[in-house]
This record gives structure tokens, sequence and C-alpha cells, in this order.
């Protein structure tokens, strides 16, 4: 779980140390503007810096929905004590990877659209009204942010669901909405304390580390000039990157268990999945596969509900002659 994360945070801290280093050249030619078209023509490589900000945010956003789905496999199989391979797990999910793709798309694109509907109207309600507009401007954004958060809880299972129950996407989606019915207030408290948590361990490793970074570039050149404080900034988002992919991996693996976990015990509540994994625990069967997944064989007879006749057959018949008395 942490090699699949780490993957996906690297890739993140490239494209943001990129992005850091053409901001902070991009702030120095802003010093050298003397006129109005110097500003214009600074203008255009700024809003390009602001859209690859953007761009990387929702790539990073896009992976780590989509790592989401293949990080439940290990979780799922560690609840029978199984152990699961980074090879295994990629093979085991790679067989939904077009639905988890589908899904990861679906909801990526539905977070853009409602964002830029929100601030499409916001917008036109300052260009209508003037300053008046914060008034109905706060509530509404308000509400989105709470609507966001009740609609993001109620599908973040979906990627779980696709892998385990092998649905499609719009199967997955609706599977995540009937799983967190009756329980959004437990998920959303589950989930802020965790993300409290994250957060917190974050900073408490994050914040030595940038100050320790500046300290050096600090003693490194103490009198800087414009050559050398690029190549100290270099050096610095480096080192910041790297830490930043480290935490950001533990803490990614961690709250994804934590959804995979969620998955699971609410599978238990509403499908009684608990009593097939202790099935699946005492007979040893499908020892390569998703626990909970369709491909999980029956239980075998003896395990078969009372008066009820053997492997779907008939019970025989009665012997003639006299009955006993009931």
């Amino acid at each position: 779980m942490f090699g699949s994360a780490l993957i996906v945070q690297a890739i993140g801290a490239i494209f943001i140390g990129i992005v850091t280093v053409g901001m902070f050249q991009l702030t120095a030619s802003f010093e050298s503007v003397n006129s109005e078209a110097d500003f214009n023509e600074a203008m255009g490589p700024f809003l390009a810096i602001m859209a690859s900000t953007l761009g990387v945010s929702v790539l990073i956003g896009f992976l780590g929905s989509v790592l989401q789905g293949v990080l439940v496999v290990p979780v799922a199989r560690s609840v029978l004590n199984r152990r699961t391979g980074f090879k295994q797990m990629w093979q085991l999910a790679g067989r939904r990877i077009w639905p988890l793709l589908g899904v990861a798309v679906l909801l990526t694109i539905g977070g853009l659209l409602a964002a830029a509907a929100v601030v499409g109207v916001a917008v036109l309600l300052f260009t209508a009204i003037g300053p008046g507009a914060l008034l109905l401007v706060l509530p509404l954004g308000l509400g989105s942010a709470v609507l966001f958060v009740w609609i993001g809880l109620k599908l973040m299972l979906a990627p779980a669901a696709i892998v385990v129950e092998r649905t499609g996407v719009y199967d997955g989606l609706l599977r995540s909405w009937q799983l967190t019915r009756n329980n959004w207030w437990r998920i959303f408290g589950i989930t802020l304390v965790v993300a409290i948590m994250v957060g917190v361990i974050a900073q408490i490793v994050q914040i030595p580390a940038s100050l320790a970074a500046t300290a050096i570039g600090g003693v490194v050149t103490p009198h800087p000039d414009a050559e050398s404080v690029t190549s100290t900034l270099v050096v610095t988002t480096i080192i910041s990157s790297v830490i930043g992919a480290l935490v950001g991996s533990v803490t990614f693996a961690f709250q994804a268990s934590v959804f995979g976990l969620i998955y699971m015990d609410l599978r238990m509540r509403r499908d009684g999945l608990d009593v097939e994994l202790m099935r699946l625990m005492e007979t040893g069967a499908d020892p390569d596969g998703v626990p909970g997944s369709p491909s999980t064989p029956s239980p075998d007879a003896s395990l078969q509900a009372p008066n009820q006749p053997p492997q779907g057959g008939q019970f025989p018949a009665s012997p003639p002659g006299p009955r006993p008395p009931a």
C-alpha cells in the first residue's frame, strides 16, 4: 500500500516542484515590469501557471480516486489475515481498472462542473448587484460546501464496490449510496477524525523540514544573488517535495485503509458479510481472491440451512406403511 501510494505522491511532487519553481521565476519577472505592455505580457505565463496548479490538483485527486479502489484489495484480504504482495494487489485490481478509471473521471468532472457552476453564479451576482452580492454569495458558498461534502461521502465507497463486487460505474455509485444510507453521520465523524489526525501528523513532520531547508539555504548562500537564490530554491523544493511525498504516502495509505474498513464494516452490517468471512476462514477457500467478491464459492452442504434438501435436490420419499403418531 505504501509503495503504490508513493508512486502517486511522487508524480504529484514532481509536478508541484515544477510549478513552484516556475512561480518563483515568474514572480521575479514581475519585478522588472515597467509598463502596461510588460504587465500584459507577464500575465500570460501567470495564468498558465495558475492553470497548471489547478491541473496538478485535479490529477492528484483523479489518481487518488483510482488508487483508493486498488488499495481496498489488501484491506479486504487482511480481514482474513491474508498477505497481499504489490504484484498480486495490482493483478487483482487490474481486472477492474477500466470501471475504476470511469468512476474517477466521472467524479472528477462532476466536482469541477459543480465548482465552476458555483463560481459562475457568484461572478454573475457580483456583476449584477455589486458588493451587496456578498450577502448572497456567502450562504451560497457555505451551502455548496455542505452539499459537496454530503454527496462526496455518499459516493466515496464506489471505487471499493467496483473492485470487490465487480460492478460497473453506475452500479458502483448506486451501491455506495445504498451502503452509506442511515450511516452518514458515523462515516462523517470517522472521516473527520482521520483527516484531523493526518493533517496534524503531516504538519508536525513537514514544518520542521521546511524550516531546516530554509536554514540550510541561508547558510549555503549568506549573500545571495539571483542565480544562487534560484539554485537554493530548486534544492529546497526537491527536499520539501521528497519529504512531502513520503509523508503523503503514509497518510494516504492510512486513509485508504480506513475507507476500506468502513466499506467492509457496512457490508457486514447490511449483507451479513461477516458470516461469509467466517466460512472462508474455516474452509480456507479462494485463498488468492478478494473476500466479499462474487467469485467467493458458496458454503458446502454441511453448512446449509435446516429443512433444506442437499445440493438443491429433493428429500427421499417416505417409506410405505403406517406412520407413527405425531
